[in-house]
């Protein structure tokens, strides 16, 4: 099987390798750092969409002429036979067309305002098998209504409508912020039955003309049915039991249960030291009084999480000088490294 890659110049080469790192280095961030997996996937997909306009730019000045991700597109017709492009499940739903940046806007208005309050209630492993469910559910489905197809199809909607349909199979009376009329909460079955049903509709609509509408609505729907599917699966013995009616992430309900839960769990501070005694060097003066209080009043997670964010705040880690940030571990709030956990983690796992 021949592959378009073999014939790029070094500029294609460059923009084809510049959109590799962008799309997985807020991925691999998100788990590196213990951050929100669905604001690095949201970040991966915008700044994808800038590499493509960049492309266009550069296209428009003869710095560059193949479209370099012929390769990463998915095809039907391509992956029905060998092996060769079944890479393109994946890689198409990090793709957009550069020339409509209401796609991309669109799927990352899911992406975010859906993907976060789900991954709050997965944890971050579990939302990660979501959303690879709906995007190869997006996908296959798309290939076997299309078999044998050369039309090239792309975009995350199909991750994005698993979103959607695991959220709905999950905790349906969530509600979350969300700008259909108004940016208001909303229920998530209503969000996510309107979408599926404005999306049957349309590929309905599709089929009794015969002309296509120029959008995967297949896709849509096979992202949206398999994450429905196989979210009670996923979720199985996960932080948040399935159906519970507490507001959502951010209800006072599901707060003060999480609280709760993060209290039982903690690691107790009791005879710790702060993470610079620990290694044998001074403590920075102005985070003395911090440390303090932070030991001696750091048995409600509230207060731990205060005190933590104001040192984070005000801190540096002692290995590289990087900035510290807060993130929450199944034993409790942890001062953490932002460039590596490995350099700096208190309390120590």
């Amino acid at each position: 099987m021949a592959f378009a890659v073999s014939v790029f110049s070094p500029a294609e080469l460059s923009v084809l390798v510049l959109w590799m790192l962008v799309i997985t280095i807020p991925i691999v961030y998100a788990f590196r750092t213990d951050t929100s997996l669905a604001m690095g996937i949201t970040v991966s997909v915008l700044l994808g969409s800038v590499v493509q306009v960049l492309w266009s730019l550069l296209a428009s000045w003869d710095v560059v002429y193949f479209w370099v991700w012929s390769d990463f597109v998915l095809v039907p017709a391509r992956t029905n036979g060998a092996p060769d492009f079944w890479h393109t499940l994946i890689s198409a739903g990090f793709l957009h067309s550069q020339y409509d940046l209401t796609h991309v806007l669109g799927n990352v208005i899911i992406l975010a305002l859906v993907g976060v309050p789900l991954e709050q209630r997965l944890g971050r492993g579990r939302f990660a098998l979501v959303y690879i469910v709906g995007l190869l559910g997006g996908s296959l489905c798309w290939t076997v209504f299309n078999a044998g197809s050369t039309t090239m199809a792309l975009g995350a909607s199909g991750a994005a409508f698993g979103l959607l349909g695991a959220y709905l199979s999950g905790w349906p009376k969530d509600e979350i912020p969300f700008p259909l009329l108004i940016i208001r909460p909303w229920p998530v079955v209503f969000i996510a039955l309107l979408y599926f049903g404005m999306e049957l509709i349309r590929a309905l609509s599709t089929m009794d003309s015969g002309q296509s509408s120029g959008i995967a609505h297949m896709a849509h729907i096979g992202g949206f049915v398999a994450a429905y599917a196989f979210l009670p699966l996923i979720a199985r013995g996960g932080p948040v039991e399935l159906g519970i009616v507490d507001g959502g992430p951010s209800g006072q309900n599901a707060v003060s249960t999480r609280l709760r839960k993060m209290k039982s769990t903690m690691v107790s501070l009791d005879g710790l030291e702060d993470p610079w005694t620990e290694r044998g060097i001074a403590i920075p003066k102005h985070l003395r009084e911090p440390f303090k209080n932070l030991l001696q009043a750091g048995d409600e997670p509230e207060t731990r999480m205060a005190w933590m964010e104001h040192i984070a705040d005000a801190g540096a880690c002692p290995t590289c000088k990087g900035s510290l940030g807060l993130v929450e571990r199944q034993s409790g709030p942890r001062l953490q490294c932002s460039t590596s956990s490995a350099h700096f983690e208190w309390p120590s796992p």
